[in-house]
């Protein structure tokens, strides 16, 4: 199959993705409001907190978001071939990492732009900040330890997949 059959499946998918599934969950599961006011509005200090032009969002939140899906994504691909290794990436983007990062977007931006612990303290109690703080730098460390794990299995089993990267 040409490569461009695949690319336009995939810039296909994700447009899909975008146009109804992120409308979808912006309408049915978080409600949300277009007269909404954003911190960058109301707490504009010109440091932190600045209104920006929607493209240069779009562009900062595309670069901040890297997730399991382009780090693991082509070890999947070397283990079991390109077809799964495409599904993990494009279904995964779709149903799993916008999902997420859109729902963490959504209830900062509904709590005055706090993180995940200062919204624990707030919802939960004081206590529960630093239990969030704790769990998260766990999980990310764990997150960086199964990375390291997936691709030194990858270059142990397959010691050809060593070579585009040293190129």
């Amino acid at each position: 199959m040409p490569a461009i059959v695949i690319a336009l499946a995939v810039g296909s998918a994700f447009f899909l993705g975008y146009r109804f599934y992120s409308d979808y969950l912006a309408r049915k599961v978080y409600a949300l409001d277009p007269a909404f006011v954003t911190p960058a509005h109301t707490m504009e200090d010109g440091v932190d907190y600045v209104p920006t032009n929607k493209h240069v969002l779009f562009g900062h939140h595309f670069t901040s978001v890297a997730g399991a899906a382009p780090i693991v994504g082509p070890a999947i691909g070397v283990f079991w071939g390109w077809g799964p290794a495409l599904a993990w990436v494009v279904l995964g983007t779709i149903f799993a990492a916008g999902v997420h990062d859109f729902g963490s977007l959504v209830v900062s931006v509904r709590h005055r732009a706090q993180n995940i612990g200062s919204l624990a303290a707030s919802v939960i109690n004081p206590r529960s900040r630093t239990l969030f703080l704790i769990l998260i730098f766990f999980l990310l460390t764990l997150v960086n330890a199964v990375f390291a794990v997936v691709i030194g299995n990858l270059f142990v089993a397959n010691p050809a997949a060593v070579v585009p990267i040293m190129l």
